[in-house]
C-alpha cells in the first residue's frame, strides 16, 4: 500500500511539474518580490516628504497652497493600505498607483516653486533631502520596471495551456500591471535637479497674495 502511495504522489508531482506548477509557483513569488520593493521604495519617499515640507516651509512659508498639496497627496497615498491581496484587485491596484501618481505630481510643483528661492536651494539639509530623493525616485523607476516584466512573464503563464489549467485548479490569478501610459512615464526616472548654475532655468510666477521674488531672495521690493 505504502509503495502504491508512493507511486501516486510520485506521479502526481510529475504530472503538476509537466503542468506548469513550479513555474507558476516560482513567478509568483518573483512578481511578489517585485512588488514588494516598489511598495518600500514609495514609502521611503514618503518618509522624506515631512522634512522636505518643513525645510521648504521655512524659506516659503507664503506658499501654502503647494505645500499643503504635497502634504494631502502624501496623506492619501499613505492611506492605501498594501495588503498581499491588493496584487488580485486590479481596482485597488490601480487606486494606489493613482495616488502615487498625484503625489509625484505635487511633488513636481513644489520643487518648481522652488526655483523662486535661492537662499532655499543653497541650504545644505535641503540639498541632502533633495539628493535623497533623486535617488528614491530612480530606485523607483527601476523597482517598477521590474515588477512589470516580472507580471508579463507570470500571466502569460497563468494565460497559457496547458499552465492555465494549473493556474485555475490552484488558485493563481492574473497580475494587475500597470498601464501603458504608466509605462512610458515610468521608463525613465523623475528629474529632481537644483542646480543654480543651470542657464534659463524657468522661474514661476510668485502665488497670489504671496512677498514679491526680490523679497523672498532677502532683497528689497522696488517700488
Amino acid at each position: 500500500m505504502r509503495a502504491w502511495m508512493g507511486a501516486l504522489l510520485a506521479a502526481a508531482v510529475v504530472a503538476l511539474s509537466g503542468c506548469g506548477y513550479n513555474a507558476l509557483q516560482q513567478q509568483d513569488e518573483a512578481v511578489k518580490a517585485a512588488w514588494s520593493e516598489v511598495v518600500n521604495q514609495y514609502q521611503r519617499r514618503a518618509d522624506l516628504i515631512p522634512n522636505l515640507v518643513n525645510t521648504v516651509k521655512g524659506y516659503a512659508a507664503q506658499e501654502q497652497k503647494v505645500l499643503i498639496g504635497v502634504t494631502e497627496a502624501r496623506a492619501k497615498a499613505n492611506s492605501i493600505q498594501v495588503t498581499p491581496e491588493l496584487l488580485n484587485d486590479p481596482q485597488r491596484f490601480q487606486q494606489y498607483q493613482a495616488a502615487q501618481g498625484e503625489l509625484t505630481q505635487a511633488l513636481g510643483r513644489l520643487m518648481v516653486v522652488v526655483e523662486n528661492y535661492p537662499q532655499l536651494k543653497s541650504d545644505q539639509n535641503f540639498r541632502d533631502l533633495q539628493s535623497q530623493l533623486e535617488g528614491t525616485e530612480n530606485r523607483i523607476a527601476v523597482s517598477r520596471n521590474r515588477y512589470i516584466q516580472a507580471v508579463q512573464g507570470y500571466n502569460v503563464q497563468v494565460r497559457s495551456f496547458p499552465s492555465n489549467l494549473t493556474a485555475k485548479l490552484f488558485g493563481f490569478q492574473v497580475k494587475p500591471n500597470f498601464t501603458v501610459a504608466n509605462e512610458q512615464q515610468i521608463a525613465i526616472a523623475p528629474i529632481v535637479s537644483f542646480d543654480t548654475s543651470t542657464p534659463g532655468a524657468p522661474r514661476v510666477p510668485p502665488a497670489a497674495g504671496g512677498a514679491p521674488a526680490d523679497a523672498r531672495q532677502g532683497q528689497p521690493a522696488t517700488k
